[in-house]
């Protein structure tokens, strides 16, 4: 088995798209998200969170983030196939604009306890 970080992202920040969302579509939100994250079963290790960017870093500069990261979680699957295909009905993607990078955790050698 394999990990996954699940890289959300959207052209509205997360705390923009709770802000502009009334308690009834942030339940209705969180409902779809918990019905695929039921349906993703034990797949999922770590649902997430929203993520809010802030900063950039480059060798010898700082600056605002425009990454448009808005969220992630974690993933356990045999294949990025296999991860990808758990993230082709999530609720995420059924906001316009929104979209949704699948990156594999490789192992670091001599990191694993060996």
């Amino acid at each position: 088995m394999a990990r996954f970080l699940v890289l959300y992202n959207s052209q509205m920040s997360a705390s923009d798209m709770m802000a502009n969302s009334n308690p009834d579509e942030v339940q209705a939100g969180m409902d779809a998200w918990m019905a695929w994250a039921g349906k993703a079963g034990d797949a999922v290790i770590d649902l997430g969170m929203p993520l809010e960017a802030r900063t950039h870093l480059e060798q010898g500069s700082q600056t605002d983030a425009s990454n448009p990261g808005s969220g992630y979680s974690i993933l356990e699957a045999d294949s990025v196939e296999a991860a990808t295909s758990l993230m082709q009905d999530h609720p995420h993607l059924g906001v316009p604009g929104n979209s949704i990078d699948v990156f594999e955790a490789l192992p670091m050698p001599g990191m694993d306890g060996s």
